[in-house]
Parts: structure tokens; sequence; C-alpha cells
């Protein structure tokens, strides 16, 4: 995939540029506690950037997206991309967005417009998503763009020395209505 447009925003692949940009949000401990992930340096993130995978679309990989607000050209989140089954039918998704850019919509944007391009143009199944249940914000989005709650585990999550719960959410495309 090269880029999506939308209205406001354009996501496109993640790229070494986006460093600072990436680190500056997603350091941010706080706004960040329910992410599985939280840089600690930029190397962290430089890392994180050359382990993910080079090509899109391929079975057990995960590729990033960046969401660039139009106007100002800023990377203001992203979206992991996980690509789950050998069939390559199912796929995960997960959206990271600056707190000063929270509530204005944009990650709806983003992930209406990615969840078009792979149930319409990638002919995927289903899509997943996997969030912290006490991350109400997550659960309302996931909830809006038409997500069904299929699974909570239990303290099935162990992340800094600490077990938290999961819950799944899909949507399939013969219910996405968008």
């Amino acid at each position: 995939m090269d880029q999506l447009d939308t209205k406001h925003l354009l996501l496109r692949p993640m790229a070494m540029a986006d460093c600072e940009a990436l680190f500056a949000y997603r350091s941010d401990k706080v706004t960040n506690q329910y992410q599985g992930w939280i840089p600690e340096t930029m190397d962290d993130v430089v890392e994180f950037i050359c382990r993910l995978a080079p090509d899109w679309n391929l079975p057990d990989t995960w590729s990033q997206l960046s969401i660039v607000e139009r106007l100002s050209g800023e990377v203001i989140g992203d979206i992991g991309v996980h690509f789950i089954d050998l069939e390559g039918k199912q796929v995960e998704l997960g959206c990271t967005l600056d707190k000063k850019q929270q509530g204005k919509g944009f990650a709806t944007e983003a992930l209406t417009a990615l969840i078009n391009y792979l149930f319409r143009e990638m002919d995927k199944h289903r899509i997943i998503g996997s969030v912290d249940p006490r991350n109400k914000s997550s659960v309302t989005m996931l909830n809006r763009l038409g997500f069904r709650k299929e699974a909570h585990f239990r303290e099935s999550y162990f992340q800094n020395n600490e077990w938290f719960d999961d819950a799944i959410y899909a949507l399939l495309k013969a219910d996405w209505v968008n």
C-alpha cells in the first residue's frame, strides 16, 4: 500500500523520518497506559521501525502506517496492521493517536479509510482489535465502527510485572456498512 487519503488525513507506511514524532506521542506513559509498547529512548523507536515487515500483507507480520494530518503535514498517530493468517483473510488493527489530537474524530476517520481498503481492495474477511477493557475510549470507538465484542480474557496479558485483561472485538466484511 502506498497511501490512503481522507478528508483530513494521509495514511502511509511508517518511515525513519517519523521517529521524532513517534517518540513524542508514544513515550507519554500516562496517555498510552493501555499500550503494549511505550518507547523509553529514540533508539527504541528506530529498532521498532527496523523490525516492521518490509512488504505489505505478509502472513504473521506487522506493518505500521503513520497518520499524517493533511493541513500541517505532521505525524499525529499510527495504526499497526497485523496480517494474521496464512490464508490472508484476517487482520488485526491497533491505533495510537497523539493526546493533542484525540477527540477530534481522526482515529475514526483513519480506521474507516483503512477498513474500507482492507475489505474492498484487499478482500479481507475479518478484522479484529485487541484492547484493554479499561480503555473506554477505544472500546467506544470500536463499537462505533461496528465491531462486536467476541471475547474477554481475564488476566491474559502480562506486562511490566502485572497481569491485564484483554478484550477481543471483531468486524466481518459482511457486516461492514460504511
